[in-house]
């Protein structure tokens, strides 16, 4: 495996989980650009990647261009796992920054689920948690309204702070939130905007700040 570029002293390896450290070892670092697309959905997978540095977002789209973001994916996460199987990708899979990521070849991953028992423990617990989550997020779609949907997200997001303040650390764009919540970027910018209006939340160096609780209903 290449060493890390110049200018980036520490060693992205160095951060990850022991049960992927050996994985990560057999792949290749490979940078992207902000918005490359690693995965498409539909097309046959044949590797997996694990991310150094950066960070992905997993979403499906249909034929009119509408998306509904999955889950966003940081250093010592990893994605492309659902083609195990054999089949097609389930989702795609594209960079919002710069990223670095080891793939690894489906050859070599099924050697070391073979030889790894802590990690195939590991992948095995990390499916569960997907398929629990997918249910969850169609619970979510079918039971609650927009609003609530958006709300759940900004509280899920949000750090507490030492004035007693929830300061949400990444930048949000309103699209994003569509994204994620399945629903229109007007609706989402009229919510928060009203949201705003109402003493609720503050835009601070284009972060959202939860000023106080947000209401059960809108």
């Amino acid at each position: 495996m290449p060493p890390p570029a110049a200018g980036n002293r520490a060693d992205p390896l160095a951060a990850l989980p022991t049960s992927l450290l050996k994985l990560a070892a057999l792949g290749v670092q490979r940078r992207y650009r902000t918005h490359a697309v690693l995965i498409e959905e539909g097309d046959q997978g044949d590797a997996i990647y694990i991310v150094l540095t950066g960070r992905l977002r997993a979403f499906v789209s249909d034929a009119r261009g509408r998306e509904v973001t999955l889950g966003h994916h940081g250093p010592g996460e990893y994605v492309g796992e659902m083609s195990l199987d054999g089949g097609p990708r389930s989702a795609s899979v594209q960079t919002v920054e710069p990223t670095v990521c080891a793939v690894v070849t489906r050859e070599t991953l099924l050697r070391h689920i073979a030889a790894d028992a802590d990690f195939a423990m590991g992948l095995i617990v990390r499916l569960i948690q997907r398929a629990r989550l997918a249910t969850e997020s169609a619970r979510s779609m079918a039971l609650l309204d927009v609003y609530s949907r958006l709300k759940r997200v900004l509280e899920e997001r949000a750090q507490a702070e030492p004035d007693g303040t929830r300061r949400i650390a990444e930048r949000l764009t309103h699209q994003a939130i569509a994204g994620e919540i399945g629903s229109s970027r007007e609706m989402v910018s009229r919510l928060l905007k009203d949201l705003e209006k109402g003493g609720y939340i503050a835009v601070e160096q284009r972060c959202l700040v939860l000023l106080r609780a947000l209401p059960a209903r809108w």
